[in-house]
């Protein structure tokens, strides 16, 4: 597939956009960020937390964001949403959203949009999701898909049991699997 021409070998730069935000009991700096993907389509990144986040995924020309997180978010900006409501814990079922969100994801570009998936912070349940997206339309092997994902945006970590939840759906998917459930590689070599 075309887009995947020289996908690894391409440099690529967070794109992280660091904000301080106060608190009652201080000064708290946490990133908002977002992290193309595939190239003018596919972004992940965290909860867009103010009019300068959503700037920015407007100057993109994002169209679609995907929220998988149990935190409802009103966008200010001309977007379609989707809400996927997932709990941010290890038992959480995240497997039952996989082919709705990648199906979703596929509309989006054969649309000719773009879209953001995010969660909270960016690591767990939105990645977990573009690893399957990628899984399924792509062909990708879990272990491919994910050493992409983390090359892009080296700061995700699907936990465990969704970890566990992707090498089912690999098997499912191809009837064979390139991980195991209790090898989830942290780093790309």
């Amino acid at each position: 597939m075309s887009f995947f021409k020289n996908i690894f070998a391409k440099n690529t730069e967070n794109s992280s956009l660091q904000k301080v935000q106060g608190e009652a009991s201080g000064i708290r700096p946490t990133i908002s960020s977002m992290n193309e993907i595939i190239d003018n389509f596919l972004y992940l990144g965290s909860l867009p937390l103010d009019s300068d986040d959503e700037r920015s995924i407007e100057k993109k020309g994002i169209t679609d964001i995907i929220n998988a997180s149990m935190r409802e978010r009103q966008y200010k900006i001309p977007v379609e949403s989707m809400m996927v409501e997932i709990e941010d814990s290890n038992d959480a079922n995240i497997m039952v959203h996989f082919d709705k969100v990648a199906d979703k994801i596929d509309r989006v570009m054969k649309h000719k949009g773009k879209v953001l998936v995010h969660c909270i912070s960016g690591v767990n349940r939105s990645s977990t999701l573009v690893i399957a997206y990628l899984m399924k339309y792509h062909n990708m092997t879990l272990k491919n898909a994910y050493s992409l994902v983390k090359q892009k945006r080296p700061m995700i970590g699907p936990k465990p049991g969704f970890w566990s939840q992707l090498v089912d759906y690999e098997m499912q998917l191809f009837g064979r699997n390139t991980e195991t459930k209790d090898q989830l590689v942290w780093s790309v070599q």
